[in-house]
């Protein structure tokens, strides 16, 4: 165990977001033109996309149906399962949705780092693992806004029963959410471009090889290096505001991807992935989100701060799963498979 941790802090990934977030806690210079980042998290998202599809297009349906049905799980009921916890732990409302929307989302480049992991390893993984990536971005920002419609409704939202569970259940969504929500859980960038090249990658299958492998196959881990080095930038910058926020949510932001990320590796197992795939169905579900779901937040939820549910998913929770996380995920899938 300890092995694979000191194999992944020293990975080129690891080592150019460490090297980010030193420039910025020393006042660097170093600067990623903001032009240049909108670039590469463009790239990260199609490269991912439409990789998933062109694997997706070698199996039917009714073969990936367990895993589809699992990562609909994830995306619906770690939401749920943040919004009790914060709440538990006094957490305003408005913050507790967007650390849900923000927890119960994927991080693209934790899933990113986590597949260089993987390949280092020389684990092989279920090829449609991408299109999963994909699934699970919506889910949990539709279902985050829904709770917050139905619990600024509900006079006792502060109770968490089983028989509000099933109010939240039975409730019809048409009238708790409206166009502008649902094109921001349907139709931001990063679901857009996600969704766009999966079903690109799905027509095209095969086909489309020849001219997206130079681009999008044989240069992913060099431009993931780039990104992660403007992470650890951000980052950086990120960690004053975290700071004013309190010990509880700092142990939130490093237990809960352990939690979830531990029940994704069960998904994963009971609906009979490989090791691999155990271990990326784990990385989904213990990242955080900080490009789909923030910019959903930032208009249907404008009370949520971003300091928050932004600085503890890029500050706190994304280092920890970089550094920490991957190595633990695998290491439980490898227990339970």
């Amino acid at each position: 165990m300890l092995d694979i941790i000191v194999q992944n802090l020293f990975s080129p990934v690891v080592l150019f977001f460490v090297l980010g977030l030193l420039a910025s806690l020393f006042k660097s210079d170093l600067k990623i033109p903001n032009g240049l980042s909108e670039g590469l998290s463009i790239y990260l998202l199609i490269a991912i996309g439409i990789k998933g599809g062109i694997e997706l297009s070698h199996y039917s349906i009714h073969s990936i149906l367990e895993p589809i049905l699992g990562t609909l799980l994830l995306g619906f009921s770690i939401p749920i399962f943040t919004v009790v916890i914060l709440r538990f732990m006094k957490l305003d409302l408005y913050n507790a949705i967007g650390l849900a929307a923000t927890y119960g989302s994927v991080s693209i480049v934790t899933y990113g780092a986590a597949i260089s992991f993987l390949n280092y390893q020389q684990i092989s993984y279920e090829g449609f693992m991408n299109a999963l990536v994909v699934i699970l971005e919506s889910p949990a920002i539709f279902i985050s806004l829904l709770l917050l419609n139905v619990l600024k409704k509900n006079q006792n939202h502060i109770r968490y029963s089983s028989q509000q569970i099933g109010i939240i259940a039975n409730t019809t969504t048409h009238k708790w959410i409206d166009k502008e929500i649902l094109r921001e859980s349907l139709f931001g960038k990063s679901v857009l471009l996600l969704m766009g090249s999966l079903t690109i990658g799905v027509l095209l299958g095969e086909g489309a090889l020849p001219t997206i492998k130079p681009l999008f196959i044989d240069l992913y881990s060099s431009v993931l290096i780039l990104f992660l080095l403007n992470m650890g930038l951000i980052a950086g910058q990120r960690l004053p505001e975290i700071k004013s926020n309190g010990m509880k949510l700092l142990l939130f932001a490093i237990l809960a991807p352990l939690i979830f990320g531990t029940f994704g590796v069960y998904v994963g197992s009971m609906v009979g992935l490989s090791l691999g795939g155990t271990t990326l169905m784990g990385v989904l579900a213990g990242s955080a989100s900080y490009i789909a779901a923030p910019a959903a937040l930032k208009t249907s939820v404008p009370e949520a701060s971003p300091s928050i549910y932004i600085g503890l998913a890029l500050g706190i929770t994304f280092p920890f799963n970089l550094l920490f996380g991957i190595p633990l995920y695998f290491e439980m899938a490898k227990w339970i498979n």
